[in-house]
């Protein structure tokens, strides 16, 4: 829990780090003044829904908020008005299969990593094959028939089954650069057996075979059929596992992969439950540019079921989110608000993004101006949320000036922000009138 006194700190430790100067004038008018504990309100009705899309591509909030603020207004989003988020999240690397960027480098790869003379014979009729179909060009892909694939792919699995590390490695680099350039061969993959064959080297202890391994699956992922035959081969545990303990590269993809297997709604639970969540969040603080969206993305999309939330909070989520809206300009700060949205649809989530400071950095979001026009909406949404009921918050929110961004916001923002705005500022003008009496 934080008390005022933390919040002040808190407030005083930003001001070094080029606080706004709205919400210093209206520290400064405001901290003097002593804030006694306000009586208890009653509660509102104020819930988000859980109800996520499940769209292949494009991500959408079915439902921003629902619920009843103060008398005089009604928050009520209408669906032609709902905001579409997909364009906050396109840019995550789970729709641009085979996303490690080692294209070249497996298209070159050596004929066998062990000397010729003593290859098993399946790579080297495996490798004459490849070398007489496709040879080291992507563009050959490209244009090779399905027919002219099967065989190829025959043996990828034969590759799989092999008794081999060097052969094993081999087929799954080679089914991770078939699975990337066309639906037509992630299906035939997929119908090929190749899923099941693939999933124990998502446990392999060479990282190469691990990573290739986790890649191809995302690759196949991405088509629908494949999907199920993923969970159903038993991926899930083990991708969690790969999530944990792979490359960058692996973990990254194997995120990917959960994010595209979650879009199968009762997988979620199932993903929550193999504990992929705790791992996700260390992406989230540890991972690249790259990793951090993609968790972000994979997170989204998990916590559309309420066991989830908690599992996120629990692992800790709230703090790096938080940290991320703090940081402009990383491609990160909106994403990191929306899931912050859904964390706060639940009691541990609103205690948790508090702690973490996040009242102060979702009002800096406010003031960031109309060029972050998105980004105020997530944040005012959010602020909604942490603040219904709860007086204590509002009082947070207060001092920390957030009334001139809001009133700004009421009247210069979008439709939906203006009415969260005004709602929020309700809130505030209750809170007030209850403290007066």
């Amino acid at each position: 829990m934080v008390s005022l006194a933390d919040s002040q700190c808190a407030r005083a430790q930003r001001y070094h780090h080029g606080r706004s100067m709205r919400t210093v004038r209206s520290y400064l008018s405001h901290h003097r003044a002593s804030v006694g504990a306000p009586p208890a309100l009653a509660s509102s009705a104020f819930s988000v829904s859980e109800n996520l899309t499940d769209s292949l591509v494009d991500f959408k909030l079915r439902e921003l908020a629902v619920g009843v603020g103060p008398s005089s207004v009604e928050p009520v989003v209408q669906p032609e008005e709902l905001l579409d988020i997909s364009r906050e999240f396109s840019d995550c690397s789970s729709f641009g299969s085979d996303i490690s960027g080692e294209l070249q480098r497996l298209a070159s790869i050596a004929r066998s990593e062990a000397p010729q003379g003593s290859a098993p014979p399946e790579i080297v009729g495996f490798e004459a094959l490849v070398a007489s179909r496709l040879g080291s060009s992507s563009e050959i892909l490209e244009n090779a028939s399905v027919e002219s694939m099967e065989p190829v792919v025959r043996a990828c699995v034969e590759g799989l089954g092999s008794a081999s590390v060097e052969a094993k490695r081999e087929a799954a680099a080679r089914i991770r650069l078939l699975a990337k350039h066309r639906s037509d061969f992630r299906a035939l993959i997929g119908a090929s057996g190749a899923i099941p064959a693939l999933v124990p080297l998502l446990r392999s202890t060479d990282p190469a075979a691990q990573e290739s391994a986790a890649t191809a699956l995302l690759n196949l992922s991405l088509e629908e059929a494949n999907k199920g035959r993923i969970a159903a081969a038993g991926a899930i545990k083990p991708l969690v596992y790969a999530l944990r303990t792979g490359t960058a590269t692996a973990k990254e993809n194997a995120a990917c992969a959960l994010l595209n297997l979650s879009m199968i709604e009762e997988n979620r639970a199932t993903i929550g439950a193999c504990g992929a969540i705790p791992p996700l969040v260390a992406l989230l603080v540890g991972g690249s540019t790259r990793g951090k969206k993609d968790a972000l993305t994979t997170l989204y999309k998990l916590c559309s079921t309420r066991r989830n939330k908690e599992r996120a909070v629990s692992a800790g989520a709230a703090a790096p989110l938080v940290g991320m809206v703090g940081e402009p300009g990383g491609g990160t700060a909106e994403k990191a608000m929306v899931v912050l949205g859904i964390l706060a649809a639940i009691p541990e989530g609103r205690e948790a993004i508090v702690e973490a400071g996040g009242i102060l950095v979702l009002v800096e979001a406010i003031e960031a101006g109309p060029a972050a026009a998105r980004g105020r909406e997530f944040a005012v949404h959010a602020l909604l949320l942490l603040c219904a009921d709860s007086p204590r918050n509002r009082c947070l929110l207060v001092r920390e000036g957030a009334i001139p961004p809001l009133v700004a916001l009421s009247q210069c923002g979008s439709a939906r922000a203006k009415l969260k705005a005004e709602t929020l500022l309700g809130y505030l003008r209750e809170q007030r009138q209850d403290m007066a009496r």
